[in-house]
């Protein structure tokens, strides 16, 4: 009997438990700024293990955007090997992109559920004449240059990116395979925006749809990342694996400290 009762409270105790959770900043930010979505996720579910990435804070978050990819890389390498059952990621920002990046090259991860939160997916656009410095050997030295996607400079775009076309599958590399491959190994990605936010643009890049090169909203559905399915975009839908979230009337610099919405669109989708 009383053996029977250890199993069954335990079983109980498993059952009751969270995987750890990793949080990655965005841009010209800090882990500081990630501390209202940490005390949201501790107060909903007790007793989890949460990571809150700090480097590349405040201005060397400009730094080349590969660079900090294989410094989280191993960061979640490291937390990885301490929680062989799985964790899950959650970037906000350029954080979001790091993260899916790092995560693509990570061939064996046990990262259970990504939730990208207001991300440039789909790459950025805003001043018409910022090319010119972006799509340069000096430009690609710049975080946001390796994800700015001028819909008016594509040759450009492709040219000189060495980052967003890259992990996008838009220029085939050895790697290309292995880039779908491990995103299809997550069991759920979750894609929060909105049409407020205000900051990326479009909007819609934090669903990966984006301008084509009339400046039209292209969305996600119609775009060859997902009718190719080029990183594995479409089978995450078809297996009910890609959750995707439009919320209205968020800014950009709420999405991570307005406990609302934290409590809608974040909490109810980590395991």
């Amino acid at each position: 009997m009383n053996l029977l009762f250890l199993l069954l409270f335990g079983l109980i105790s498993n059952g009751a438990t969270y995987k750890p959770v990793v949080l990655i900043h965005g841009i010209l930010s800090g882990p500081e700024k990630m501390i209202v979505l940490f005390e949201e996720i501790e107060k909903a579910h007790p007793d989890t293990k949460i990571y809150n990435f700090d480097k590349y804070d405040g201005w060397s978050s400009l730094e080349n955007t590969w660079r900090q990819v294989l410094e989280f890389r191993s960061f979640l390498e490291v937390i990885g090997r301490k929680h062989p059952d799985g964790i899950n990621v959650v970037g906000y920002s350029q954080g979001g992109l790091i993260a899916r990046a790092a995560i693509q090259t990570l061939p064996f991860h046990k990262i259970n559920i990504f939730i990208s939160i207001s991300s440039p997916q789909a790459g950025q656009f805003g001043a018409n004449t910022a090319y010119e410095l972006f799509y340069s050997k000096i430009g690609q030295h710049i975080s946001i240059a390796n994800y700015w996607n001028d819909p008016l400079e594509q040759d450009l775009y492709y040219k000189f990116s060495k980052f967003l076309p890259i992990i996008n599958n838009e220029i085939r590399t050895q790697n290309s395979s292995q880039y779908k491959n491990t995103l299809l190994r997550l069991n759920k990605m979750i894609l929060i925006g909105g049409p407020n936010d205000g900051v990326i643009t479009p909007w819609e890049s934090s669903h990966f749809g984006y301008f084509n090169t009339t400046l039209n909203v292209i969305p996600l559905h119609k775009r060859p990342i997902y009718i190719e399915d080029a990183i594995g975009l479409k089978s995450l839908e078809n297996n009910g694996k890609l959750v995707i979230i439009i919320k209205p009337f968020v800014h950009h610099l709420t999405w991570h400290t307005n406990r609302r919405v934290i409590q809608e669109v974040i909490i109810p989708y980590l395991d």
